[in-house]
């Protein structure tokens, strides 16, 4: 033993060494207690966080989330994103009252523009669907590659014109030039909702890989058998 050890144990002596506390009540008070302010703040903040981002989406444009119901409504579309019981099958009835029309003709049956993708050109054929007592159209359709492939602009300000049953775990917020859109990667099936909000469900049909987005008031759904990389090329040439 060295002098320094030595030294220490008879200080040791002098000290006043008091019994170590029983720390295990203090420990459960802990856990049952709420959470200090400094790790409540990081709760707060993601709820801050989440209110922020609904509140900076323009209301035609905000994805709303029901976690229990499984329902997304975006831009004039309301989305199921519980898997469906089955798939349509058989032959679709047209949209209320759907008729094709000149572009030109198009553009004075609806109350939004009618924008073109410049990626695609003019398109094969124009249709418009479901119009009001004033003749004025709510839906306008832009037919490309024989059919396969389609454009679909309505007014985003109505209520939902759309109700999709997406299957699957396919479903996801991107962004598109004109700010976030929704994904639909996968077969899934599609009913129009006419201007009283019924659901027209002979309009049920199977419908390919859809992207859903919003501007200037105005929804866009693009459908086709597309890659979405193809997709949102597409969606940022609207002219």
């Amino acid at each position: 033993m060295d002098d320094l050890e030595r030294e220490l144990r008879d200080l040791s002596a002098w000290l006043d060494t008091p019994e170590p506390p029983d720390v295990t009540a203090r420990v459960r008070a802990r856990l049952a207690a709420p959470a200090p302010r400094r790790r409540r703040w990081r709760y707060y903040l993601a709820a801050a966080l989440v209110a922020l981002l609904v509140a900076l989406l323009p209301p035609g444009r905000a994805a709303l989330a029901d976690a229990v119901t499984g329902l997304l409504r975006f831009a004039g579309i309301t989305i199921a994103t519980s898997p469906a019981p089955a798939l349509p099958t058989g032959e679709p009835s047209p949209l209320p009252s759907q008729r094709p029309a000149a572009l030109h003709e198009a553009q004075r049956l609806v109350h939004f523009p009618i924008r073109l993708p410049a990626k695609l050109g003019p398109p094969e054929q124009v249709l418009v669907a479901d119009p009001d007592r004033t003749g004025s159209y709510r839906v306008a359709t832009l037919l490309y590659r024989g059919g396969t492939l389609r454009i679909d602009a309505f007014d985003g300000r109505l209520d939902p014109a759309f109700h999709k049953l997406a299957m699957g775990p396919g479903v996801e917020l991107i962004e598109v030039d004109a700010g976030y859109a929704v994904w639909v990667g996968g077969p899934h099936a599609l009913t129009y909702v006419d201007r009283t909000g019924t659901a027209r469900e002979e309009t049920a049909r199977l419908a390919a890989s859809t992207l859903i987005w919003e501007e200037a008031g105005v929804s866009y759904r693009l459908e086709g058998d597309l890659a979405k990389p193809d997709a949102i090329e597409i969606a940022n040439s609207l002219r």
